[in-house]
């Protein structure tokens, strides 16, 4: 991932309707959300969260996917683990065991 790509994507994810929908999406993975489930979720009005998800779209973080006649949006997982790696990437100056915690809590997770 370049720097433009990350500060994009961070960007996109600097406000917390977008990050709570981006993390929502990550956790409804696969299968993903209809959009309406989305605003539904974030209490705005569909104008309003339309223009968030055009951002997250934007940055490359939400895949939209037309099913039937339902618009599902996605988490692009292969972004996030790309930002994530580019924010780790160098993490410690290459001393793997500092970044040791971060990995486990990582794999306790999912």
């Amino acid at each position: 991932m370049k720097s433009a790509s990350a500060l994009d994507a961070l960007s996109a994810l600097a406000h917390p309707t977008r990050l709570d929908a981006f993390r929502r999406l990550v956790r409804s993975e696969p299968e993903g959300l209809s959009t309406g489930q989305l605003v539904d979720a974030s209490g705005l009005t569909q104008s309003t969260f339309s223009s968030h998800l055009a951002i997250l779209v934007g940055a490359g973080l939400v895949l939209p996917e037309k099913r039937g006649r339902q618009m599902i949006q996605r988490a692009n997982i292969e972004v996030l683990r790309d930002l994530m790696l580019f924010l780790a990437k160098d993490c410690c100056e290459g001393r793997a065991e500092l970044c040791e915690p971060l990995v486990a809590e990582l794999s306790h997770c999912c």
